[in-house]
């Protein structure tokens, strides 16, 4: 008989790109599965972009709550209706080193899995960033399903 509700706390990790689309299936057909579990959707805000907007939109009222709103919004609008009843789920976001928010949300949560996109197209990125996922899968305490692109898997 395989082992069931071993994932108590799922945390799944966006950027709202199109391999994170794809790593929510996956992380919610995991909550599904598992019941009485936790899925918490999670934003890391790259440190260089929250300077960049706090830097130049000074004008702007309470950068963070504007933050907040807006990835609300986004989670509300691609993942929250797609969550079945009966699945539990928070959302949070921060900022800072991607890599190093996420392993910090999920100690702090004491998740069970932690579900990212790979980050296809993303190299650029990686480079000015560090390699955000890498650093999760070799410092979690727990496991990470990496899940990549749909174009990236059929190659």
């Amino acid at each position: 008989m395989p082992h069931r509700n071993i994932f108590k706390k799922i945390l799944f990790c966006t950027d709202f790109n199109t391999d994170a689309l794809r790593a929510f299936r996956y992380a919610l057909n995991i909550a599904a599965a598992n019941e009485g579990s936790e899925l918490i959707i999670f934003h890391a805000i790259p440190e260089p972009d929250a300077q960049f907007w706090k830097s130049y939109i000074y004008e702007v009222e309470d950068v963070d709550a504007k933050a907040r709103q807006d990835i609300d919004r986004k989670i509300a609008e691609v993942y929250i209706p797609a969550i079945p009843e009966g699945v539990q789920w928070s959302s949070d976001f921060s900022v800072g080193n991607v890599g190093e928010e996420i392993l910090r949300k999920a100690r702090e949560e004491s998740v069970s899995l932690v579900v990212i996109g790979r980050g296809a197209g993303s190299n650029v990125i990686n480079r000015m960033l560090g390699n955000f996922t890498e650093k999760v899968i070799r410092k979690a305490h727990c496991p990470v399903l990496v899940v990549p692109d749909e174009e990236e898997s059929e190659i």
